[in-house]
């Protein structure tokens, strides 16, 4: 499956940090000058509204008064001598809880065409060594190298395994004794939930930054530069450049997502507050995944055989551009024009859903897709094969 060529307005993985671009002074003084002046105007009319109105009301205290400063104490809580918590936030001690098991990732990258270095977040997750990232943090890296919070030596990583159309990838360092970070159980994870994202955002000096938001919606799917995810948490915490990789936490301190992009602004769009993980969901059966490659298993991704186009109506669903002959699709009795709404009972709400269901399906797996024709909705199943290629 091959999505229409579209201008992507998510960045990942996130781009290195810089120079933000110089202002134009021309643009920005006129509408700066117009401002100081309905400053000015706005103030010259409360000055008048405020002679009026004293003119009209009498606010002195009486002849006969005495002003005096109270003596009363300030109201303050109370700290109890056997509470050390107290004045602690929930997100102070969540940071502090997470702090031995998020590090720092540095890659040396070399894709035959350039030479640089990448950096991006990791969380352990085993306590000899196991450690989950991005893909896209360690992809082309000829080396890699994780520091914790506290230490100044960094420890060689190796790339145990990588899914890039997952954006997830294993590394493995030699330790005993690491702290492993503790996980939300899958199908937990709501609308509204506190959450907090820790990472090395922009890559800047010391330990982690610590950014907090809500859980904005569940199981949206984007198209980056990996590739399309899907099943992903969309938060309006602050996630930068360097935070890929690093965990999104509840407020129990359990991961429930991993940082991997941001959508940004363009001509056409404004994006604030706007990130997406990678949600737990999607990370357990992607381990099991990785943990099978490092051991040898090569992974093999579900094809289904068909071209894709976005609905442009406001509808639900992708359309079925083209059907390939002899393909899974055609022996299902899938048509051009159809429109795919549901994979397995999930709703496919665009065209990079099917991708990913379809991708992350396995090669011998009969899916039950429903489908829109002609108005009417009907269910066909098809058996997939093995990914052979782009």
């Amino acid at each position: 499956m091959t999505p229409s060529p579209e201008d992507n307005e998510f960045n990942s993985p996130l781009p290195p940090p810089s120079a933000p671009p110089a202002s134009s002074a021309s643009s920005k003084s006129p509408r700066r000058t117009l401002g100081v002046l309905l400053t000015l105007v706005v103030g010259f009319i409360g000055g008048l509204v405020g002679n009026e109105v004293s003119s009209n009301w009498d606010l002195s205290f009486g002849s006969g008064s005495s002003v005096q400063p109270s003596n009363s104490p300030l109201v303050t809580s109370e700290v109890g001598p056997d509470d050390a918590s107290v004045g602690d936030t929930v997100i102070a001690q969540v940071a502090n809880a997470m702090s031995d098991s998020v590090v720092t990732i540095s890659s040396s990258i070399d894709d035959g065409m350039t030479v640089g270095e990448g950096t991006g977040t990791g969380v352990v997750l085993t306590a000899d060594g196991e450690i989950l990232t991005n893909a896209h943090v360690v992809a082309d890296a000829t080396e890699v190298h994780v520091r914790f919070a506290g230490e100044t030596e960094p420890r060689l990583a190796k790339v145990l395994a990588s899914d890039p159309g997952n954006d997830l990838a294993l590394l493995k360092i030699e330790a005993t004794d690491l702290k492993p970070a503790t996980f939300a159980q899958p199908g937990t994870i709501r609308i509204g939930d506190g959450v907090i994202a820790i990472g090395y955002a922009l890559d800047l000096d010391g330990g982690p930054t610590v950014t907090s938001g809500i859980v904005s919606a569940l199981k949206r799917t984007i198209i980056t530069e990996s590739g399309a995810l899907n099943g992903l948490i969309q938060t309006d915490a602050a996630i930068s450049s360097g935070n890929s990789g690093g965990p999104l936490v509840n407020f129990r301190g359990e991961v429930v997502g991993i940082n991997t992009a941001v959508a940004r602004s363009d001509a056409n769009s404004a994006a604030n507050n706007v990130g997406f993980s990678i949600a737990v969901d999607e990370i357990v059966p992607v381990l099991e995944q990785l943990r099978s490659q490092a051991g040898g298993q090569v992974r093999q991704e579900g094809f289904l055989g068909v071209g894709l186009a976005e609905r442009t109506d406001g509808g639900q669903g992708a359309i079925i551009s083209s059907v390939q002959p002899n393909s899974p699709a055609s022996l299902a009795g899938i048509r051009e024009s159809d429109i795919v709404l549901s994979v397995d009972g999930e709703p496919i709400d665009g065209q990079a859903g099917l991708v990913a269901a379809i991708r992350d399906a396995s090669p011998g797996q009969t899916v039950e897709i429903e489908l829109l024709r002609d108005g009417k909705r009907i269910t066909v199943k098809a058996k997939l094969v093995a990914r052979t290629g782009d």
